[in-house]
């Protein structure tokens, strides 16, 4: 395993952090096997463990609290806010008086006092970056966070925040966790540059693209993956991005070959061999899928390899544009474009 430094925190993590999403209803595990995949994970060399309060509406904290009780302090336990927990409007969002809610609710979830990173799940229009700015900063002073940072955010926003913290000096983020992978490379063009300009740490999520750089997707095999079964649109073939997708992961499959690496030791070294990254989080659902992928923990792929990667999905560029989540609500919503 590989050690890296979070940013400019100090903090040392390794470059495979483990996370938590698929712990409870989502990837339809037990406590049981949520914490052996923490035993596998931190007897692997892993020492960063990335939940959130949506994640299965909270049991996802409650199984990673319990797999972590006893050795707390060995780890770098992350978790996240602003997705809604319930009907109720308020309980979302990244609100002074949400954050503190939730947080709280998280730690008792998780049976800790503290959380080393807390993170905004998505960036709140509704929300100044003064007002989260300000209750993070409270609530880390308090002791209940160490560090915090943002999770998908538009690149215009992260810089907005930085100055915003500078303005009103208030603590900053010091950490993105951005969507990263072969097949969604756009953070490439101004998200990845902007968290070098301003040191922050990087937490790339989804760096096999929900399954497709698995090994499991190939050209005439059946979808079979868990993603595939609560999301068939992003796997049907008919659909041009789908399509797309497939032929690069054929070509990418041949790449693989030559150079004597798995398709999860490709698409993991590609993430980790950028400058910007601090390390990719993985999210199996069971051993064998960690087995396979701590496989690819000391994974460095060579100049020729990468090169190879660009001609397939050249830099900057996302094969699903569509699937994105940092994209600017003004794009996707008409009447924010209209006077």
């Amino acid at each position: 395993m590989q050690y890296r430094t979070l940013g400019r925190t100090g903090v040392q993590v390794s470059s495979l952090a483990l996370g938590a999403m698929n712990f409870g209803r989502i990837g339809r595990t037990t406590q049981d096997e949520a914490t052996a995949l923490v035993d596998a994970a931190l007897e692997g060399g892993i020492n960063v463990i990335d939940t959130a309060d949506a994640y299965s509406g909270g049991e996802s904290e409650e199984m990673v609290g319990k797999a972590v009780a006893g050795r707390r302090d060995d780890i770098v336990l992350a978790t996240k806010a602003y997705l809604p927990m319930g009907d109720e409007r308020n309980h979302r969002g990244s609100s002074r008086r949400w954050l503190v809610t939730a947080l709280d609710n998280s730690l008792r979830r998780l049976g800790v006092d503290h959380v080393d990173l807390y993170q905004i799940h998505r960036w709140d229009p509704a929300t100044s970056d003064e007002e989260t700015l300000s209750a993070l900063t409270d609530l880390q002073r308090a002791g209940k966070i160490r560090y915090f940072g943002s999770s998908t955010f538009p690149a215009h926003r992260i810089v907005q925040a930085q100055w915003a913290a500078r303005e009103h000096h208030l603590g900053r983020y010091v950490t993105e966790q951005p969507g990263y992978s072969i097949l969604q490379r756009g953070i490439e063009t101004h998200v990845l540059p902007v968290t070098e300009e301003y040191g922050l740490g990087v937490l790339a999520w989804s760096p096999l693209a929900s399954g497709w750089l698995s090994g499991a997707i190939r050209e005439g095999r059946e979808v079979t993956t868990s993603r595939s079964a609560f999301m068939p649109e992003r796997f049907d073939t008919a659909v041009p991005a789908n399509r797309a997708k497939l032929d690069a992961v054929e070509r990418l499959a041949e790449v693989a070959d030559e150079a004597g690496l798995t398709m999860i030791q490709l698409a993991l070294g590609f993430v980790t061999a950028h400058p910007a990254v601090t390390g990719a989080l993985i999210g199996p659902r069971t051993l064998d899928h960690l087995r396979s992928q701590l496989a690819a923990a000391d994974t460095v792929l060579s100049a020729d390899v990468l090169d190879a990667i660009d001609t397939i999905v050249p830099p900057g560029t996302d094969l699903a544009p569509d699937e994105k989540h940092d994209t600017p609500p003004s794009l996707l919503d008409p009447a924010l474009r209209r006077r």
